[in-house]
């Protein structure tokens, strides 16, 4: 079975050669290079280099922080997903983050096994958000203006409510009757109405508003 590649961004040599041991003795990964901040990533990718699945990536950094080097992958090269590590645990980084373009966030903190697991949801579902990262959406979302005066059609919620399974957004256009790109215009209107930036944040809304039930 041929492992997941991954690269670590962290300016702290120490922590970031320990995270290189403890990743790579993960079975399902590799880590293909340790780099000290966002610059050096991009130069990575400038030299055309091997490209990973998954970044690991530190948030204050010298140079070129976390938070840029994410919206410069998601402009880029938006098929590599970004999990970000740090110790900041402020709700203004971690939606700054999330919204830059991350699929998670987790904290220095945790235990190896929940590294481990975030690395393969990430790579198997495109995110992976902690209770503490969830709870910070919805906060953000709640500070929003009423959402209840947000106006859905109902073709938007039939949408929505699509989205909130695990139904590709191929599957969602047969199941609609609609092309992918209709479907694509779709949920980048809802992006726009619910000021959400990804497809868990249109999740949020919908169990917030009551509009499915897990």
């Amino acid at each position: 079975m041929s492992k997941i590649d991954i690269i670590i961004v962290d300016d702290h040599l120490l922590f970031s050669q320990a995270l290189n041991g403890l990743v790579s003795n993960f079975e399902e990964f590799n880590v293909i290079a340790v780099l000290g901040n966002g610059k050096e990533l991009v130069n990575y990718f400038l030299e055309e280099k091997p490209k990973p699945q998954i970044v690991l990536m530190d948030i204050q950094m010298p140079i070129m922080n976390g938070i840029e080097a994410t919206q410069w992958l998601k402009e880029h090269h938006p098929e590599i997903k970004v999990l970000a590590l740090s110790m900041e645990c402020e709700e203004e980084t971690i939606l700054k983050m999330l919204r830059g373009g991350a699929k998670g966030y987790l904290l220095k903190d945790i235990h190896p096994s929940i590294l481990q697991h975030a690395l393969k949801e990430v790579h198997s579902n495109g995110f992976y958000y902690t209770e503490n990262v969830a709870n910070t959406l919805l906060n953000s979302i709640n500070k929003k203006e009423n959402p209840n005066s947000i106006k859905l059609k109902e073709r938007e919620l039939e949408f929505l409510k699509l989205a909130c399974t695990e139904r590709t957004y191929r599957e969602i256009a047969d199941v609609m009757c609609l092309s992918p790109k209709t479907v694509e215009n779709y949920r980048e209107a809802l992006f726009e109405k619910l000021e959400a930036r990804t497809r868990i944040g249109l999740v949020l809304y919908a169990i917030k508003e009551k509009i499915v039930i897990l």
